[in-house]
């Protein structure tokens, strides 16, 4: 496992919360509000979530883990760079990893629970989620100086391979994990990757922020459009790789095949606003490389929201070996 940074967290240490609960009652009071009622916890490896009864409203409080701490400066990036693309923190502590939220409301999931037309909706939010992209991408350069993760096209290759030396992380030789065989075809894949990376890098777009775990949970549905939540897994990436697990989550869904034509009319929605500029032919080539690639950049998220003493991290370990296979598996569209 990856060297736990410092410092490190012990959420269930009482002066640890005593200390959290302090910051959030005082960033509260600022802003005229008090806590009215007991905070509820979601914890898991890579955050802590508390849901916080307030006189004016609930409003959430996030602890992340110092694999994915990046998310607190990242939050308040993106809401000064793409005002009402996300939520507007009411505190931000980007040294400790800490995010206070208001409330965003009903989230796509609740709003598509018996909505026969889940595609017409999607449709409307993925032009909304590259304006975000398209509108944050001259400032990819901040992102990153902010800590928040290099996985462009020309940074991929040699994180695989340095993903590919960290035996441990992959679980080489374990039940949940890579097998011998398995771990060589990865290592002969390095070639053919590399240059899967470089044609993307040469595609012309320019990278941005890449959410890299956009599905309906993770968007909140308001009157003046949508709001992107929850970016511990993002990182300052190829913009399309975003379309892997977008794609994947409405596939399952739907129970909808790979290459089903459902998914290709949500893909050329999301890819329309960068026609502006690029042959459409060129957007579909570069938003196929850039879904392959980015299986690599999901085993790195998940390996560093893993890195982490609490013992639950055991129950999602495999999924670091496991985005690797997914290199092998039929792309989407």
């Amino acid at each position: 496992m990856t060297a736990v940074p410092t410092p490190y967290a012990d959420w269930t240490d009482p002066y640890w919360r005593d200390t959290a609960l302090g910051w959030v009652g005082d960033r509260l009071g600022r802003h005229g509000r008090r806590i009215v009622g007991p905070v509820e916890p979601r914890v898991r490896p890579w955050s802590l979530v508390w849901r916080v009864p307030t006189d004016a409203g609930d409003a959430w409080f996030k602890a992340n883990n110092p694999g994915t701490r990046h998310e607190a400066a990242l939050l308040d990036a993106l809401a000064r760079l793409a005002p009402g693309r996300v939520l507007d923190p009411i505190a931000v502590d980007a040294e400790r990893g800490w995010s206070l939220l208001p409330d965003g409301g009903r989230s796509l999931r609740d709003a598509l629970a018996g909505d026969r037309d889940v595609l017409t909706r999607w449709e409307r939010v993925l032009p909304e989620y590259a304006d975000l992209q398209r509108t944050v991408a001259p400032r990819a350069g901040e992102l990153l100086a902010l800590g928040v993760p290099d996985h462009r096209p020309e940074a991929l290759p040699e994180l695989f391979e340095a993903l590919l030396d960290d035996q441990e992380s992959l679980l080489l030789g374990a039940a949940d994990g890579l097998d011998v065989e398995a771990y060589g075809r990865l290592r002969a894949h390095r070639d053919t990757f590399a240059e899967q990376c470089r044609r993307l890098a040469d595609s012309g777009v320019a990278p941005s922020v890449q959410h890299d775990d956009l599905h309906d949970g993770n968007v909140f549905v308001g009157d003046d459009g949508h709001r992107f939540f929850d970016w511990g897994d993002a990182s300052v990436a190829h913009p399309f790789g975003t379309l892997l697990v977008t794609l994947n989550s409405v596939a399952h869904a739907l129970d909808l095949p790979a290459g089903d034509p459902t998914l290709a009319r949500l893909r050329d929605a999301y890819l329309e606003p960068w026609s502006d500029r690029h042959d459409r032919a060129a957007l579909r080539e570069a938003s196929r490389l850039a879904v392959r690639v980015t299986r690599v950049s999901r085993a790195l998220s998940w390996r560093r929201a893993l890195v982490t003493r609490d013992p639950a991290r055991a129950q999602y370990a495999s999924a670091v070996p496991g985005w690797l296979t997914e290199l092998f598996e039929p792309d989407p569209v």
